[in-house]
């Protein structure tokens, strides 16, 4: 950003998003909104609490996430010779477009108020835009022990997506103590009756 806003180079030079930073601009500003107030939803206090916050900041969120989404689609589809080659390429469009889907699915989910599902979905949905974080590591791990090479790049910014979906199913399915409790008092008040 800081580069593109006439900055100080601090990359290496990038023709293709020197030729076209809009959506570079709108995938940053978009991703640095959905992951910071991505992060808050998954309070239960704040939820709980303020649900009309959570029902307001989660509508900014969609259009934030499907911004997110839109723009990487976008930059896969335009941005030719990225590093990673066809591999990254495919994968960059798989999660780009589940990322989008789950957005859509975890809206539709809340407005038939499955409460399970939208949860779910939207969980999806930010493991996906935040593996950015995650890609940081698995990146400088994989360069550190199989080098630079497309395969590499490609293999090590995908196990970034991978290891955040799947940390993601982990939190959807695992039981919680909570939940545990709350299903054996509905049991027990349901068979009593």
């Amino acid at each position: 950003m800081i580069e593109i806003a006439g900055g100080p180079h601090i990359l290496p030079a990038n023709p293709r998003i020197d030729a076209v930073p809009a959506p570079v601009v709108v995938h940053i500003i978009a991703a640095a909104v959905y992951a910071f107030l991505g992060s808050l939803q998954f309070s239960a206090r704040l939820r709980r609490g303020r649900p009309s916050w959570h029902r307001r900041s989660g509508r900014l969120l969609v259009g934030a996430g499907m911004l997110v989404a839109v723009s990487g689609l976008w930059m896969t589809l335009f941005y030719t010779g990225a590093p990673g080659g066809d591999l990254l390429w495919a994968v960059r469009l798989l999660v780009a477009t589940a990322m989008a889907a789950s957005i859509v699915l975890g809206f539709t989910a809340i407005r038939r108020r499955d409460i399970t599902a939208h949860r779910a979905w939207m969980v999806r949905a930010y493991a996906l835009a935040v593996a950015a974080g995650t890609q940081v590591f698995t990146q400088g791990i994989g360069e550190g022990l199989f080098g630079v090479s497309e395969l590499s790049t490609s293999l090590s910014v995908s196990s970034g997506w991978v290891i955040n979906a799947a940390v993601a199913e982990w939190m959807i399915r695992r039981p919680t103590t909570r939940r545990t409790r709350r299903a054996a008092t509905r049991t027990t008040l349901t068979g009593s009756r």
